[in-house]
């Protein structure tokens, strides 16, 4: 599903220039619950943020479902990203003024969808991240998971083929890290979604199928979890 060569990112230029990527090269299946973790700067924000074309490689290529997405011009990519990619960031984004459902159908309005058909597959997603009856809710009556499942919620409303989630539980506690993370496992193996997400908890690698871990701008490893049947 997604295929990266030999993805390399420097910012800046010369004695000063910082090599966030050094080649990274690897291949996630469709269906897959993959973590990316490593310290600090090792680079694995970086590589989520080009493969849910929010930035730039410097070199190098990657495709999503055939598609040779770091090859499109401006304007595709945008569509792309808009239409088919789901991003969930850390804090959350929600938009302080709307409901729990009118952030969830914003983009999908977007996108050109009627506010009716907007509202309806707003409420399917809000239910699908256990947010039934929440739906009139705005972010200040919310706690903080429930806010993480909202900006869950407004990613797969449009049913993307892959949900990226930067540090998804960075500002939780422990209660309410486990509830966003069973969320994702459901969505993963009820739906079959396509996820990855960087974390640097080792104990949500418990959730996960692989982990690919990075050091310095390089892959350092790649581990496929063994399933263990019920």
């Amino acid at each position: 599903m997604i295929i990266v060569k030999d993805l390399k990112r420097c910012y800046g230029t010369g004695d000063t220039a910082v090599r966030a990527l050094k080649g990274v090269s690897f291949e996630i299946n469709k269906g897959e619950f993959v973590a990316i973790m490593g310290a600090s700067g090792s680079g694995k924000t970086t590589l989520l943020r080009i493969l849910a074309l929010l930035d730039d490689a410097t070199d190098g290529e990657y495709t999503i479902r055939g598609l040779k997405v770091s090859s499109l011009p401006e304007a595709e990519r945008s569509y792309y990203r808009l239409t088919q990619v789901g991003y969930i960031f850390q804090d959350y984004a929600l938009i302080s003024e709307m409901s729990a459902a009118e952030n969830v159908y914003l983009l999908s309005m977007m996108e050109g969808k009627s506010k009716k058909e907007s509202y309806r597959t707003a409420l399917e997603a809000l239910e699908k991240v256990g947010l039934k009856g929440k739906h009139d809710r705005v972010p200040d009556e919310l706690s903080g998971g429930e806010k993480q499942r909202v900006a869950i919620a407004r990613a797969i409303a449009k049913r993307p083929d892959i949900l990226f989630a930067d540090e998804p539980c960075a500002n939780l506690d422990t209660t309410n890290s486990k509830q966003v993370l069973d969320v994702f496992k459901e969505l993963n193996e009820r739906y079959g979604q396509t996820i990855v997400m960087v974390t640097h908890e080792p104990w949500h690698t418990d959730y996960v199928d692989r982990v690919i871990t990075f050091k310095d701008g390089s892959l350092l490893s790649d581990d496929k979890k063994m399933k263990v049947k019920e």
